[in-house]
């Protein structure tokens, strides 16, 4: 298989030719309090997204009662409000993911924080259905900046050794937002506590007291120095990464070894759209393929199946609204479990094995459950367990999606390659799929849900077999070796190694 290369640049008017030792200092360097500090202020958002998501799930049936304060139906807050959140995460993706590249990763991922916590607040103050699709779509807009501007700035900030184990984490957190979000609505909804136009509202509300909390921790989390380097902020990035180096060195009480290489780049202000467009479609038309293939199966699964699986529970089985969340917290459960357990081997056995592994073993249980559940095999504890099962290795197949984009192209193209495939593999399987599946699990003809098991199955299997033959060999790789920087100086083959 012939190898995809990368194209350097040369300079501008105005622009400078520096050598720097930056990447590779940063990937040597050791883990430490600082490294903390990165994970927490930028991966704790997915907890709150989880808990925005779980609870909408969980609360649909609630709002949908008369008394909740609006009139809507439990089939528009998993479908329409569903969609318009996805499409809103895409748009948003797209829009800041193209900011991120140009102006930086800290500027956005405060930006986006802003967005997603004025438009979560906005959510719980719905008096109309219109005013909740709205927001619902600003809240989208957020998390799908987000999504762009943390990916790329974590795995430029976390040293090659751990990179893939804690980005599959980081992404898994999601999860105990979920959690989280499960148990809350199980108070929430109770109305001997709250009324029943009150509990929903309240929901939303601590997400945004908590997201507070984030955004001040996040203020102190630096501009990623790879950015700066190559953006003409040469000198900050040096400043910052021997700040960080001397606080580690007295940290561990040892000095760090030397950086074992240079990079020489062209500094250049910004990217043209056009230029990212033809890196990632012309120069590496593999990983793009591969990219488009893991993202579509995994918002297929996640974005129409899950969205519907309290509605699944009380169609179904008669669980009562108000016990849906007991359910939902368990598979939420299996969903983190997966990432922090399966993790560290995405950095030793390899990205390849791993993630064609996750997708298929998933898609392969989805396709048992699916049997089962067509048989009258389950009740709503049994169906509870395979989903339990079949998430623990999709969610962390899941969460390598995001990974793989965020290191498979060139550092100037990384936020919008996010964006890029986020947005479209979610436009394809997060707004279709709650639309279409929205329809199929509130049937009650078990044919229907079983049809909507199928597809999110047979499409997890289908990119784990892509994977099986594109996934790329990037566990313990510098970022510029797997994809070399489009200003780099000297043009050399970037190997697509599998």
């Amino acid at each position: 298989m012939a190898s995809e290369v990368s194209q350097a640049s040369s300079p501008g008017p105005g622009e400078s030719t520096v050598t720097t030792a930056v990447p590779a200092r940063l990937d040597r360097l050791p883990w430490s309090r600082w490294h903390w500090m990165i994970v927490i202020g930028l991966g704790t958002v997915w907890i709150l997204d989880g808990l925005e998501v779980t609870i909408v799930g969980n609360v649909a049936g609630r709002i949908a009662e008369d008394g909740s304060g609006l009139d809507i139906t439990a089939a528009q807050i998993t479908g329409v409000a569903a969609a318009l959140y996805v499409a809103g995460a895409c748009s948003g993706a797209l829009f800041f993911g193209w900011l991120t590249d140009r102006y930086g990763r800290k500027r956005l991922f405060m930006v986006t924080l802003v967005v997603y916590l004025a438009a979560t607040a906005m959510t719980a103050l719905s008096f109309e259905s219109w005013w909740f699709f709205l927001f619902r779509f600003l809240t989208g807009f957020g998390i799908g900046g987000e999504y762009a501007a943390i990916n790329s700035a974590i795995d430029e900030l976390i040293p090659s050794h751990y990179r893939g184990r804690v980005d599959l984490i980081i992404n898994g957190s999601y999860w105990l937002g979920a959690i989280g979000g499960s148990l809350l609505s199980v108070v929430m909804l109770d109305t001997d506590i709250f009324p029943k136009d009150l509990g929903w509202r309240l929901s939303f509300a601590l997400g945004v007291v908590l997201g507070l909390v984030i955004l001040l921790v996040r203020r102190h989390v630096p501009e990623s120095p790879r950015w700066q380097f190559i953006h003409g902020h040469g000198d900050e990035a040096e400043e910052l990464v021997g700040a960080v180096e001397k606080e580690i060195e007295k940290e561990k009480g040892a000095p760090l070894p030397p950086p074992d290489r240079e990079i020489t780049i062209h500094q250049r202000k910004s990217i043209g759209f056009g230029l990212i467009a033809k890196t990632v479609f012309h120069t590496y038309p593999r990983r793009a393929v591969l990219g488009l293939s893991l993202f579509i199966g995994q918002a297929f699964l996640y974005n129409a199946i899950t969205f519907g699986f309290g509605t699944i529970l009380i169609t179904f089985f008669d669980v009562p609204t108000g016990s849906t969340g007991y359910y939902f917290a368990v598979i939420a459960a299996g969903n983190f479990l997966g990432p922090l357990l399966l993790g560290k081997l995405f950095d030793t056995v390899g990205r390849r094995i791993m993630i064609s592994s996750t997708y298929l073993l998933s898609g392969i249980l989805l396709f048992g459950t699916a049997w089962l559940f067509d048989r009258g095999s389950l009740s709503a504890t049994t169906l509870t367990a395979c989903w339990c099962v079949v998430l623990f290795f999709a969610s962390a197949g899941a969460s390598s999606a995001y990974l793989t984009v965020s290191e498979i192209f060139p550092m100037e193209t990384r936020a919008m390659a996010i964006a890029f495939f986020y947005a479209l593999g979610t436009a394809a399987g997060g707004i279709s799929g709650p639309l279409i599946f929205a329809e199929l699990t509130e049937s009650g003809v078990v044919g229907d849900t079983v049809l909507a098991f199928q597809i999110g199955a047979g499409l997890m299997c289908a990119a784990g077999l892509v994977a099986a033959f594109l996934a790329v060999n990037a566990e313990r790789r510098s970022l510029e070796d797997i994809a070399e920087p489009l200003s780099t100086a000297r043009p050399s083959s970037s190997a697509d190694t599998r």
